[in-house]
């Protein structure tokens, strides 16, 4: 079933690597389009926006060794506003640019710190649910309740892989195992939400866009870091959901650069 995940994995992507790509004249072109009066931000969305994560990573090294000059600043230093901002972010390797999104959303500067999460808190969760069900005579409900109510979804899911690890059986077999009534349906209704990781995702979204004001940290994080893993997967979601494509929500509630931008990392609509 490898090949089935792969392919199932490789459909969910929006920015897929280039095919026959070759990082020097990527390098040359971005050179060129911010070298001297005024900006070419048309290019700047061509090039970076329809290249991998990993691709860019060799733009960058390319355009330093070229031109002598770090791409991501020299990005910073012609461009800005959220325009400047989504694109830099797509100048970080995944990892580190859900670091400094964790660090910046602690120190307040940014508008959403929910869809982090502490593998040592999972972990630790996984542990005291397991201690309160499946270790002892009985359950501790409220610490099910607490967690199961309090935790965000992407920490949830993290939860649940460690609890199988660690209880050998998924949490709803414990939940049925261990609870009855009302209570054992509603805490098996907050797993099977959950676990649905693509409507999550959705919700996300538009709820960054809905309303007055957008909450562009949001709005980037999520485009940018799903874009190589499941948008377009996403993007169907969203429109179950909201009767109303991705795509058309970005167009009504951005402009400018910023909208092509997002608009180009998106893709067609499903």
């Amino acid at each position: 079933m490898a090949w089935w995940k792969a392919w199932i994995e490789q459909e969910g992507v929006t920015v897929k690597s280039s095919s026959h790509f070759n990082p020097d004249p990527d390098a040359e072109t971005l050179y060129k389009a911010m070298k001297g009066i005024g900006t070419n931000e048309q290019a700047i969305i061509d090039v970076l926006t329809k290249r991998s994560n990993a691709q860019r990573q060799q733009i960058a090294k390319s355009f330093k060794a070229q031109f002598g000059k770090d791409l991501t600043e020299t990005l910073k230093s012609e461009l800005s506003g959220k325009f400047e901002r989504l694109i830099v972010a797509l100048m970080y390797l995944p990892y580190r640019y859900e670091a400094k999104e964790l660090h910046d959303a602690m120190k307040g500067s940014r508008d959403d710190v929910s869809s982090f999460v502490d593998p040592g808190l999972a972990l630790q969760d996984a542990q005291d649910l397991y201690a309160a069900g499946e270790k002892i005579c009985g359950t501790d409900e409220m610490k099910f309740i607490t967690i199961l109510c309090t935790r965000s979804a992407t920490h949830l899911l993290r939860v649940f892989e460690e609890y199988e690890k660690i209880a050998n059986k998924s949490i709803e077999d414990s939940i049925n195992s261990e609870t009855h009534g009302s209570l054992e349906e509603a805490m098996l209704t907050v797993v099977k939400c959950t676990r649905n990781l693509h409507s999550y995702f959705a919700e996300r979204l538009y709820y960054a866009m809905k309303g007055a004001g957008t909450r562009d940290g949001t709005l980037i994080r999520n485009i940018v870091s799903r874009s190589e893993i499941d948008l377009n997967l996403i993007k169907c979601h969203f429109k179950k959901m909201y009767g109303k494509t991705l795509s058309s929500m970005i167009m009504e509630d951005t402009s400018g650069d910023y909208k092509n931008a997002l608009l180009s990392l998106v893709g067609s609509d499903p």
